[in-house]
């Protein structure tokens, strides 16, 4: 801020011989202004930084991806502990045959453990972004009628489940009774990945049972009117005896406690 002895001399009244207005002069003074005031924002946000390579100006998929790779290192990590841990114990665990038994049972229906038989394939995809109706009588599509959506992959988990399946992974990653098969954008996010279309459900058990529960879905068949309309992705197919690998992260759960 400048002092009183600095400030600018007053004006003369109209017709007097003291400082005179001039236009060009006042322009020139703004451009000087305008300049470092862009100068001062330009510092004040990089504070000594690179601004081109700064991380905070990275893009969010960028982040987003950088995240999803290291939770699948920890992930892989955390499976060859697991097993190590799971060695040791079977060296010599105290326990009976019937303790052994209830606790097969136990991680089979918690999906830690492998599953293996006869197979049913879903895969959902994105319709092409120019997509137009391909039914007489059909508006145009909007953005939204061309994405594959959170209760898109949720009704084929649900159907899946309600025919029977003894085990389902999405992505390649099983399913257990806490996962969350969330959509942000156009991206899956499960168990800490980040998946982008087409999204792949496997699921074991009867393929017959199972094909019957996704034919028998009103939430399916709502996805499919969009699917002969505007050209969004379906495959459902048999693919055979295949084993879905048991769920290995973490089983323990988190929750919020009250503080004083």
């Amino acid at each position: 801020m400048s002092n009183s002895a600095d400030s600018p001399p007053k004006r003369s009244s109209p017709g007097g011989h003291g400082f005179r207005f001039r236009p060009a002069r006042i322009l020139t003074l703004a451009v000087f202004a305008l300049a470092g005031l862009i100068f001062f924002t330009s510092f004040h946000t990089a504070r000594g930084t690179n601004i081109r390579t700064d991380a905070s100006l990275l893009k969010l998929s960028d982040l987003i991806k950088e995240r999803s790779d290291k939770n699948g290192d920890a992930e892989r990590e955390n499976t060859a502990l697991r097993r190590r841990v799971e060695s040791l114990a079977a060296r010599d665990d105290g326990r009976s045959e019937a303790e052994d038994k209830r606790l097969t049972r136990i991680e089979d229906r918690a999906g830690t453990r492998p599953v293996r038989g006869r197979t049913v394939s879903v895969t959902l995809q994105d319709a092409p972004p120019d997509a137009g109706p391909k039914l007489p009588g059909y508006p145009e599509p909007q953005p939204n009628d061309l994405v594959i959506h959170q209760q898109d992959l949720q009704a084929v988990v649900n159907a899946l489940w309600q025919g029977g399946a003894r085990g389902i992974e999405v992505m390649g990653q099983r399913l257990i009774s806490t996962s969350a098969v969330r959509c942000v954008g156009n991206t899956l996010i499960l168990q800490g990945r980040v998946y982008s279309p087409p999204y792949k459900i496997t699921a074991v058990g009867d393929p017959d049972d199972l094909r019957t529960a996704l034919s028998q879905s009103s939430a399916i068949q709502n996805y499919m009117l969009y699917v002969n309309a505007y050209g969004l992705g379906w495959k459902a197919e048999d693919e055979g005896t295949k084993t879905l690998p048991g769920y290995t992260g973490t089983v323990d759960l988190h929750y919020a406690e009250p503080v004083d």
